[in-house]
C-alpha cells in the first residue's frame, strides 16, 4: 500500500489553515481559525454544539466556501464550494470526510462491495481483477468479511456501516481524513473498536486525521494534538496530553469536568477513557 505522506516534505504541513472565517449574514460561525496538521499526524478539534468545529471541518473539506482565510493542502491553496468536476475529484484524492451517520452517507440500495467498487473505479480507473483486488483490500483493512460485503447497508450494524464509510473514504488513498463525530452515535464498546481500527489504519497508511468531536473522553485515544473551540474561535491548543492534564482556559476545564470519572454519576450515557481502554 502506498504511503500518503510521501508527497510532502517533512517540514511542510499536510494541512495549513490560516485566519479562516465563515459568516452567515450577520452571524459569524467561525472567526480567525488557524491550525496545522502534519503529514500522518492527528489533530482533534473539540467543542460543544455550536462551537464552529463542524463548519470549520466542512470548509477544510471543501463542502463550504470560507468567507475569508485560506486552506492549504501540501502548500497548495484549495478552492471550496462549486468546483469543476476535475477539481472536485482531485480534491477528493487529497481529503475525505467521514460523517456521524454512516447510513445517510451510503446508498441504501447498493451492496457494500458495489459501493466500494464504484468509488475505486471512478477515481482510479481500475477494472476487472485489479478493481476486485482493491475492493478486497479495503474490506480487509476495515475488518469486514464476505458476508458483510454482499449485504445492503440496512442489514449491517451501526459499527459495520461506519466501517464501510471509512473504507469508502480510504478508497482513493487520501492524505487526510476528516472525521466529524464519527463515533458519537455508537455504543461505547463499538466506539472503542472503531477507535482501535482508526489507530491501526493510521499506523499502516500514515493518513492524517482531523478528528471533530465534542467528547474529550475519546480524544486521548486517537489524537496527538488538540484545539478547543468556543463561539467560533480557538481558545486553547497544544499537545493532547498537556491540554488534558493542565488545561489553561476555563472552558477547557469545564469540558474536562463533564468527562465521567470513577464515582461520578452522569446524567446521560457517555464514553469514558477507562471504559474505552478496557474494551479496546
Amino acid at each position: 500500500m502506498s504511503d500518503p505522506s510521501t508527497t510532502a516534505t517533512p517540514s511542510q504541513p499536510a494541512l495549513s489553515v490560516s485566519e479562516l472565517r465563515k459568516a452567515f449574514g450577520d452571524f459569524v460561525a467561525v472567526d480567525d481559525v488557524s491550525l496545522t496538521l502534519a503529514p500522518g499526524g492527528s489533530l482533534a478539534v473539540v467543542g460543544e454544539s455550536g462551537s464552529g468545529k463542524t463548519t470549520t471541518a466542512r470548509m477544510i473539506a471543501g463542502l463550504e466556501r470560507p468567507t475569508a482565510g485560506t486552506v492549504l493542502l501540501d502548500g497548495r491553496e484549495r478552492t471550496g464550494g462549486r468546483n469543476r468536476t476535475a477539481e472536485r475529484r482531485r480534491s477528493a484524492r487529497e481529503i475525505q470526510m467521514v460523517f456521524q451517520d454512516p447510513y445517510a452517507s451510503l446508498d441504501r440500495h447498493q451492496r457494500v462491495r458495489d459501493s466500494l467498487a464504484e468509488v475505486v473505479g471512478l477515481h482510479t480507473g481500475l477494472r476487472g481483477e485489479a478493481l476486485a483486488g482493491r475492493v478486497a483490500e479495503l474490506l480487509d483493512q476495515v475488518g469486514l468479511d464476505e458476508r458483510q460485503a454482499a449485504a445492503l447497508p440496512r442489514a449491517l450494524s451501526g459499527g459495520q456501516r461506519q466501517r464501510v464509510a471509512i473504507a469508502r473514504a480510504l478508497a482513493v488513498r487520501p492524505r487526510i481524513l476528516v472525521l466529524d463525530e464519527a463515533v458519537a452515535a455508537l455504543d461505547v464498546s463499538v466506539q472503542a473498536q472503531i477507535l482501535t481500527l482508526l489507530r491501526e489504519i493510521r499506523e499502516q497508511t500514515r493518513v492524517a486525521y482531523l478528528f471533530i468531536t465534542h467528547d474529550l473522553g475519546i480524544v486521548q485515544h486517537v489524537c496527538d494534538d488538540i484545539v478547543v473551540m468556543r463561539h467560533g474561535r480557538i481558545v486553547e491548543r497544544g499537545a493532547t496530553t498537556a491540554v488534558l492534564s493542565e488545561p489553561r482556559d476555563p472552558y477547557t476545564r469545564t469540558l474536562l469536568d463533564s468527562v465521567p470519572r470513577p464515582g461520578w454519576k452522569p446524567r446521560r450515557r457517555s464514553s469514558t477513557p477507562s471504559a474505552l481502554a478496557e474494551t479496546a
